[in-house]
């Protein structure tokens, strides 16, 4: 016996009927395509062309044939024309109109999404700039902060007379003395180096 599928089955898609529960009705968007259909072939010159050929073979028609077979008497001034034109005039106009309110709408949504996107630009160029501004100042700190060549020297050969004066007896406390000395005048020319690079 088979099983009669469920309405709320897992392996149907939600929302998604078939052939036989879709509505009659054509939905908006259809109708505002038909429009744009209709505003976008008058106005062409092969609508204007097409236009002018009907009106010339109603009025060939109407003219040249035998009274019989006319529709439109031209002693009325054509009245089946005029009213057809007018017709024709009065729908065409709101279905203009229509797709011009549709073609609004989306340059509308067009805007907006083009004012999002230069807001994320923004806040995106001004995190990069902030995070550019602080690796730029992290690196100063680093290179003000970092043991130069000069003074790594300067602490190597202080060491080594530190060590060739205690093999040779000298007295430490000088030897400590003369390292300070030599160690605050590395400092004080380290310090006037990096003022001259950030001048």
């Amino acid at each position: 016996m088979a099983r009669s599928p469920r309405k709320g089955a897992l392996d149907a898609p939600r929302g998604r009927g078939g052939m036989l529960s879709r509505s009659g009705q054509p939905s908006r968007d259809r109708f505002g395509r038909f429009t744009e259909v209709i505003a976008r072939g008058m106005g062409t010159p092969w609508f204007l062309v097409g236009l002018s050929a009907f009106c010339a073979a109603w009025l060939a028609w109407n003219t040249i044939l035998p009274p019989e077979l006319r529709f439109d008497s031209s002693d009325n001034g054509f009245t089946a024309l005029t009213l057809v034109l007018s017709l024709q005039a009065s729908y065409a106009a709101p279905l203009i109109l229509l797709a011009q309110n549709r073609q609004d709408d989306r340059d509308r949504v067009q805007i907006e999404q083009d004012r999002q996107r230069a807001e994320r630009n923004l806040a995106d160029t001004e995190y990069l700039a902030r995070e550019i501004v602080a690796l730029r100042m992290a690196l100063t700190d680093v290179s003000s902060e970092s043991v130069t060549r000069e003074v790594l020297r300067d602490e190597l050969r202080a060491l080594l007379e530190d060590l060739q004066a205690h093999g040779a007896g000298e007295e430490p406390e000088q030897v400590r003395a003369e390292r300070e000395e030599k160690r605050r005048r590395a400092e004080r020319r380290e310090k006037a180096e990096r003022e001259a690079r950030e001048l």
